[in-house]
């Protein structure tokens, strides 16, 4: 009776275990979701120079997401950008990106996640966005090399709008 009663306890502590995860995992991919505007005078840039402007929109897409961006590079030209990916390590197409031609995304934890980019199957840049606890902003640590390839490590900040 006592190991019934407790396999009963087990168990429902581990459904209980998931039940939470699971909505902690939804809210947080729910907080990603949306419209985000780069921060400049919060965001660093090694090396510059930073864009003029940058905006990422957030979607779900299946069990991933589609996020495209817009904005003026430093010498006011127009920059875009689109991928759509699942949070399985698979590559997918890049657009727009001066670096790199294939993208696969990872979740690392439920506010946390990392984006690996690749040029001709080498990898060439990590992204790697975490969101803020109350939504309200995101961090996304840039490493990997740029258009000329010279080491990069910018540190950009992102506003919800």
């Amino acid at each position: 009776m006592q190991a019934i009663l407790r396999n009963a306890v087990i168990g429902l502590a581990l459904a209980i275990f998931a039940i939470s995860t699971t909505s902690v995992l939804a809210q947080a991919g729910n907080l990603g979701i949306g419209t985000w505007k780069l921060n400049l005078g919060k965001s660093k840039y090694s090396p510059g120079p930073a864009p003029k402007s940058l905006t990422a929109k957030f979607e779900p897409a299946g069990k991933g997401q589609k996020v495209t961006t817009e904005g003026v590079s430093a010498d006011g030209k127009p920059i875009a950008g689109e991928h759509t990916g699942n949070f399985d390590g698979k590559d997918n197409p890049l657009k727009g990106s001066p670096v790199a031609d294939t993208a696969s995304l990872r979740r690392i934890d439920a506010l946390t996640t990392e984006r690996t980019d690749k040029k001709a199957g080498k990898v060439v840049q990590t992204l790697t966005r975490t969101i803020a606890k109350d939504g309200k902003s995101f961090t996304l640590a840039i490493k990997g090399t740029n258009p000329k390839g010279e080491p990069i490590n910018h540190m950009l900040v992102f506003d919800k709008q």
